[in-house]
């Protein structure tokens, strides 16, 4: 049995990490602020005798003996993350530095959760893992994307000067059951609406596009990623390759809804990216990964979800 500390572990993805974890044997440390992570996500969890829960921000340091750390905490949405600017980039700097020290203490090995993020408003396509981004430093996104980067610095830095052992991954969209229904993010927001028979909201003209991952396939390559030998360190994209516009989307979401919601368009965001897909090429090599549910099965079980969240039959 593996002592596991998940950082960010009551979320929508570390929840579902979380769960994995301990249905594979192992003890696990759910720690968490809960900003944008929610009881509700952990509590079926609770009382299983591997199971801990901390209320605790990692921008402020954290001793526990643990064999391995996922870092998972920070908001991923744009609607959280850009809610408290300062406090995202100082969760995804300071909340790292203060993993890896523990990580270097306890020689556990350390994966950080980065994000396609760090590739911004890519001119590379689809993007590999060589690419360095195009990213606008000062931007309203920059809280997230700049902080993600400097993660990733300090990882790389922590494994050159101190030998941790340290795993990067990049995630690329991943949707599934537990996003919260305000979560921000396309899929809920298109399924959220269509549900409710709301106006679809569309952002720009609909042609930009994005690649979307289920959680169970993104839970599978961060637990493949951890079991590499030392020495591999990333990063690595984890994110599933098939490419999609957010009007292609809204369609798929409106006819299997049976909504009649209607299409509305509204003025792209600020330093939106036109376009993202992963060339997972790496974890395919390096993992022997790649995704598994297709977009039309991980909508039914996000309908399904969103039916009972609200209460629609």
């Amino acid at each position: 049995m593996k002592q596991i500390l998940v950082t960010g572990g009551a979320g929508f993805i570390g929840s579902h990490l979380c769960e994995r974890l301990l249905n594979d044997g192992n003890a696990v440390i759910c720690l968490d602020n809960f900003y944008s992570g929610s009881k509700k996500n952990i509590w079926h969890l609770i009382g299983h005798p591997g199971f801990e829960v901390v209320r605790h921000d990692v921008t402020e340091s954290y001793r526990a003996e643990v064999d391995e750390i996922y870092n998972l905490a920070c908001p991923a949405s744009p609607v959280y993350y850009q809610y408290d600017p300062i406090q995202t980039t100082k969760t995804s700097v300071f909340g790292t530095f203060n993993m890896l020290g523990l990580a270097k203490r306890t020689k556990a090995r350390i994966l950080q959760a980065s994000t396609s993020e760090v590739y911004g408003d890519p001119v590379c396509h689809p993007q590999n893992e060589g690419y360095w981004g195009n990213v606008n430093p000062i931007g309203v996104r920059s809280c997230y994307d700049e902080g993600k980067r400097c993660a990733e610095s300090l990882c790389f830095d922590y494994q050159r000067i101190h030998d941790v052992d340290v795993k990067v991954i990049r995630i690329f969209n991943t949707y599934g059951p537990r996003m919260a229904v305000n979560d921000g993010r396309v899929v809920s927001n298109f399924v959220v609406q269509a549900l409710r028979g709301d106006d679809i909201t569309i952002y720009g003209d609909g042609s930009q596009t994005r690649s979307f991952q289920f959680v169970s396939d993104l839970i599978e390559g961060m637990i493949r990623m951890m079991a590499t030998p030392k020495g591999f360190s990333g990063p690595v994209n984890i994110g599933n390759p098939g490419e999609f516009t957010m009007l292609e989307l809204a369609e798929k979401v409106l006819a299997k809804v049976g909504s009649k919601s209607k299409l509305v368009f509204k003025p792209i965001p600020e330093d939106d990216p036109k376009m993202r897909q992963p060339d997972i090429t790496v974890a395919r090599e390096k993992l022997g990964w790649e995704p598994k549910v297709s977009l039309d099965e991980g909508l039914d079980e996000v309908i399904s979800y969103y039916r009972d969240e609200l209460n629609i039959k």
